[in-house]
């Protein structure tokens, strides 16, 4: 799943962007020192070529700093605030759509993976096949999107709600 981003960031709650925001600190912070210090810990251990403790910490490095260069780059670009109401019902970012789809009922937030992390809901981009199905729909609406295998997939807008956290 794609980040959801609006005209010039991704959506986030605040408590989404105090959460990233705490993560980026640790990581980038103590995260970073205790790392360095493991990896020269397993340095300190002889021979590089066989040493899985070090490597593995390397791999560990590489990974977090992935992390934190995606954090960063998030919480620089994010747009923070409440997810709008459901003026009229119409899907927006930060709605909790209720939908028919292919005759099973399915409820999601159209939004960001970061937003709903912990949520309990399952997230769609607005930029994911039925994330654009449905952005902009009111209850009552029906739409189909073109599923990945081709088929066209038939989709009923049920219910809309903003998202609450």
């Amino acid at each position: 799943m794609s980040e959801t981003t609006t005209g010039s960031g991704t959506w986030l709650t605040q408590d989404a962007f105090d959460r990233l925001k705490a993560e980026y600190d640790h990581l980038s912070g103590e995260g970073r020192t205790e790392l360095a210090r493991r990896i020269e810990q397993a340095r300190e251990e002889g021979d590089l070529k066989e040493n899985a403790g070090y490597h593995a910490a390397k791999e560990e490095q590489g990974k977090q700093e992935l992390r934190i260069r995606q954090l960063r780059h998030l919480l620089e670009t994010a747009q923070v605030g409440e997810a709008a109401p459901a003026a009229g019902g119409e899907v927006v970012l930060g709605s909790v759509v209720t939908v028919e789809l292919a005759g099973e009922e399915v409820r999601f937030l159209l939004g960001s993976r970061e937003v709903g992390d912990g949520a309990g809901l399952d997230v769609y981009s607005e930029r994911s096949p039925l994330g654009a199905a449905v952005i902009g729909r009111k209850p009552g609406d029906e739409v189909a999107y073109t599923a990945p295998n081709g088929r066209s997939v038939p989709v009923k807008v049920l219910s809309v709600e903003p998202f609450t956290g």
